[in-house]
């Protein structure tokens, strides 16, 4: 293949050969990757999970597996201050596992179960031997060409992470293997419904792209004769997932969603989910299929018109660079694009993509510009994870080189919702019904650890922060913002104001705020080791 204008612009993987120019990443072998949940809630026994991607190209056996569990520094450290009357520390862990597996599906997901292992943090590091045509290979963690091997890391968890009483954690944006192409991949349903339950969510929205689902699984770059029977596929196959585990216990609620690439207000692709929607609903705008015609194929007003379902704006400020703005006519969200006076408007904006970056900080101050204007969309966090669930690897220049990223982590940051439960004797189920509700209200805060949320009560609006030993210990600060009213009854035209604040907090806070003339509060907090928190808005009129 060449870049001639004409043909279809495709990037590098691995398993791919091209005429010209020559992939550096070439290899005739499937990608295989060691992949592990980034923590392990009581209850459950850490597994890891072997990945092998396109072995119906490239048949392999899997031989054996070597795994070490080490602790990281801070757990020895603590480990030797328990064993301090013990004669020595913990060694390292191993695990040896003979396998011989023979692998020819387009992707499978191999489990090694590890066993019961003290609680702790680790790196495990991996090693894997395969055959193929008679070659054998051993490598540590991937056989990705040109990436320095790491090892997993993972928290096995003496107590669950804190949640607020009521609530419901859930990952908003992820990607099974229905978004596939020659760059990305996800994993199964059922892999993610386990590895959510293995870090402690309630709920998983699937949020595939509606570009993928217009090609077939079989070749990415060749048209379905409609995109409707994949995406019914999807829905099929998570319909199918058990909702209890084999204990009695409820699984996590999956959801069948979509990321569709809409047209904002200067023509120019961006991204939008959807919380599992009664139907398809179309968007090739950006999918990179086309060489350079990639102009939007639906309008954001076209596609909420289209579906009563709740719609976000997925990582409306997730910079970017030239071109993906050329090539592939990205661009970013605008006040206009949330069609605020539409019938059917945007209800939240997941900011928070899984890091604390530059796209966190704009998309954070939009937020509150919109809150300043009376607009109480809601704050998402989410990890656009395709997969990933102990890190994302991807092409960094193609046909040279691969990345390795820890940001986009499954279930890492977590949107969680305030269930409406007045009344009920019991806890009910989970249900879409109920977490359609839930974002309809405006209760709900976004965490990569802290629980932090706020009640209303005769006295205005109490402030709880609650954080463990596994989410950092006690809080560098936890903060509380509002924005005035003037006495002709608008929002005060100056930014907000902090009402309220503790540092240096152990790990739990209650914090009552005086609310006369505010017309909105909100908080942030933080843990001694960064773990970060918000909560939507209150209104108080």
């Amino acid at each position: 293949m060449s870049f001639w204008p004409g043909e279809k612009l495709r990037y590098a993987e691995t398993h791919f050969k091209f005429k010209l120019p020559w992939s550096l990443l070439y290899k005739p072998w499937p990608e295989i990757i060691f992949d592990a949940p980034f923590q392990f809630v009581p209850g459950i026994e850490p597994y890891l999970w072997i990945v092998v991607r396109d072995a119906d190209r490239f048949p392999t056996t899997i031989k054996n597996a070597e795994i070490v569990l080490k602790r990281d520094a801070q757990s020895r450290e603590a480990q030797t201050q328990d064993a301090q009357f013990q004669d020595a520390p913990q060694p390292d862990i191993v695990i040896r596992k003979d396998l011989n597996i023979d692998v020819r599906e387009q992707i499978k997901f191999i489990p090694l179960v590890l066993g019961k292992i003290p609680a702790g943090a680790y790196e495990a590091h991996s090693k894997l031997t395969v055959e193929r045509n008679g070659k054998t290979q051993t490598f540590e963690r991937w056989n990705l060409p040109r990436l320095k091997p790491v090892p997993l890391r993972f928290k096995i968890l003496n107590e669950m992470p804190p949640i607020a009483p009521g609530y419901a954690a859930g990952e908003m944006h992820c990607h099974t293997h229905y978004s596939a192409d020659h760059v990305e991949y996800g994993a199964t349903p059922e892999v993610l419904q386990l590895a959510a339950k293995a870090v402690g969510l309630d709920f998983v929205n699937c949020t595939d792209h509606a570009y993928d689902f217009a090609f077939t699984q079989e070749d990415y770059t060749k048209e379905a004769d409609s995109p409707v029977p994949r995406f019914q596929k999807l829905r099929e196959e998570i319909a199918s997932l058990p909702a209890k585990d084999d204990k009695g216990n409820n699984m996590p609620l999956m959801l069948a969603g979509e990321e569709v690439s809409v047209g904002n207000s200067k023509g120019e692709n961006v991204h939008m989910t959807v919380l599992a929607p009664e139907g398809y609903l179309p968007g090739l705008g950006d999918c990179g299929r086309y060489w350079l015609e990639n102009r939007p194929t639906r309008s954001i007003k076209q596609i909420l018109n289209m579906t009563e379902a709740h719609c976000f704006a997925a990582h409306p400020f997730q910079q970017m660079g030239m071109l993906e703005k050329f090539v592939f006519r990205r661009g970013y969200w605008k006040p206009e694009d949330l069609q605020l006076k539409n019938k059917h408007s945007i209800r939240g904006l997941q900011f928070w993509n899984g890091s604390r970056d530059e796209g966190f900080k704009l998309g954070r101050e939009f937020w509150i510009n919109e809150l300043g204007k009376g607009n109480y969309l809601l704050p998402i966090g989410g990890n656009d994870a395709h997969g990933d669930l102990n890190s994302m690897t991807a092409v960094d220049l193609p046909l040279i080189s691969l990345k390795y990223t820890r940001a986009h982590t499954f279930g890492n940051v977590r949107t969680v919702i305030k269930l409406d439960e007045s009344g009920a004797k019991q806890k009910p189920p989970l249900s879409l019904a109920a977490i359609n509700a839930a974002f309809a209200a405006d209760n709900c805060y976004i965490t990569d650890g802290p629980a932090l949320w706020w009640e209303r009560d005769h006295n205005g609006i109490t402030f709880h922060a609650r954080s463990n030993k596994e989410t950092g210990g006690g809080f560098r600060y936890v903060r509380i913002y509002g924005r005035r009213i003037q006495s002709n009854g608008k929002l005060a035209p100056e930014e907000e104001v902090m009402i309220g604040s503790q540092v240096a907090t152990p790990d739990h806070a209650d914090i009552s705020v005086a609310t006369l003339g505010f017309a909105y509060v909100r908080a942030e907090c933080e843990t001694a080791t960064g773990k970060f928190a918000l909560t939507s808005a209150a209104q108080l009129r």
